[in-house]
């Protein structure tokens, strides 16, 4: 039986990230997080010090670059022609700015035909703002999460603090909230939940309890094909 293609989207911070890593784990299925590539490609343009709105050199840096992930059980690497990037890419500069490149209509098609070819044959939990409505609208399960702005300031603050940056909730809280208006009104797959998705408040679940139920949505599909 052919292995599920598993779209997990929602607005920053709601738990995608999380909630797909280890549903794909529990599933055996391998784990992609399309945000970590657009905040790849945001670091490239920071570094070599590019305009963010030359979608012109932008989209050439994007064509260019080698963007390759590395799993194990307990971690999950990226890596930009073959330096590991995985702290870097969740930089506050890298987070002001990756909604602006992840805009370019350039960036997001060559990112979209990555990420179409790596869940070609199934097998795959992939994350992100419009995997359901764009890149996969054929998946086999759709999930849109969210979560009150508050509590994904929270989630926030503990990811960058585990990396040793401290940065006011207050502060992740506006951040978040001109975040989403941006993806939800940007021209290019803008942030919205597909009509045939899911969709889970994460508000006040833990980590276990969302992955358990997106783990037994998928096992009811699975069962019902056979």
């Amino acid at each position: 039986m052919k292995k599920l293609v598993i779209a997990i989207d929602g607005p920053a911070a709601s738990g995608k990230s999380t909630t797909a890593r280890l549903t794909a784990e529990r599933l055996g299925y391998l784990f992609i997080d399309t945000g970590a590539m657009y905040r790849a490609v945001t670091l490239r343009v920071l570094e070599e010090k590019l305009d963010p709105g030359d979608e012109r050199l932008i989209g050439r840096l994007a064509e260019e670059m080698q963007l390759t992930f590395e799993h194990s059980r307990d971690e999950f690497k990226v890596k930009v022609n073959g330096r590991d990037v995985t702290r870097a890419i969740r930089s506050p500069a890298v987070t002001k700015t990756v909604s602006r490149v992840s805009a370019i209509k350039s960036v997001r098609e060559i990112m979209v035909r990555h990420q179409r070819k790596i869940a070609r044959d199934g097998g795959v939990v992939i994350e992100g703002r419009d995997i359901g409505t764009v890149v996969l609208p054929e998946a086999d399960l759709k999930i849109y999460l969210v979560a009150d702005v508050k509590e994904r300031a929270r989630r926030r603050a503990r990811e960058l603090q585990g990396g040793g940056i401290e940065v006011p909730v207050d502060t992740l809280k506006d951040e978040l909230e001109e975040r989403d208006l941006r993806d939800a009104s940007r021209v290019n797959s803008p942030l919205r939940k597909a009509p045939d998705a899911i969709e889970l408040d994460t508000s006040r679940l833990t980590v276990e309890q969302q992955v358990d139920y997106v783990v037994q949505k998928a096992r009811e599909i699975l069962r019902s094909r056979t």
